[in-house]
């Protein structure tokens, strides 16, 4: 039972991240938006810490945790651009990881031989979602530093959706290994090896 208040609790903690999307939408005020993002990304860390040092990683929680980071950011993005506080080139180049790894997700769950692939987060996606949280702020409060910080992005979240879809393709089970136990692990919320993040 206690394990189960903290899987619940750590799932809540993802979860809120919505109703900053939501506020970030409402309140206009720059400094408001920047607490959001600042409460936006400690939120993230203490989820995945969470989940990583007290064994409450799942299934569950590896879907809702990037399904809460990704509404955030997109919602914090489009929003300043429709705000004119970013051009349309920096919208698409702060969102070329988020395109990417969308088009791979629905690629690995059309494709047979790939639907068993346990989908991890990678630590090139992990530098962009950081450095997309710093520009957002600099969006809002030290505009300067926005069009390096994008242009470093793009770079990296080039770099990171090859190299996500390397570690997908090498991760596709082969000829008998797909049939293994080993494969459902976790599927009715029980522990996984990997973290949430």
């Amino acid at each position: 039972m206690r394990r189960q208040a903290s899987l619940v609790l750590l799932n809540t903690l993802s979860l809120s991240r919505l109703p900053m999307a939501v506020a970030f939408i409402v309140i206009p005020d720059a400094k408001v938006r920047a607490g959001l993002v600042i409460l936006a990304a400690l939120s993230d860390f203490l989820d995945g810490w969470l989940a990583r040092h007290k064994g409450l990683a799942t299934r569950l929680g590896a879907l809702i945790d990037p399904v809460a980071d990704r509404a955030f950011m997109v919602t914090a993005v489009l929003v300043c651009y429709l705000d004119g506080l970013i051009t349309l080139p920096e919208l698409l180049l702060l969102l070329v990881r988020d395109i990417g790894t969308a088009v791979g997700f629905i690629i690995t769950r059309l494709v047979p031989g790939l639907r068993r692939v346990e989908l991890k987060a990678r630590m090139l996606g992990k530098v962009v979602t950081s450095l997309q949280l710093v520009t957002l702020l600099c969006v809002l409060l030290f505009p300067p530093a926005v069009r390096p910080l994008v242009a470093l992005i793009a770079v990296l979240s080039l770099a990171s959706v090859v190299d996500y879809s390397r570690a997908v393709l090498r991760a596709r089970p082969r000829g008998r290994s797909a049939s293994r136990p080993s494969e459902t692990a976790g599927a009715r919320g029980t522990p996984m090896p990997s973290a949430r993040k």
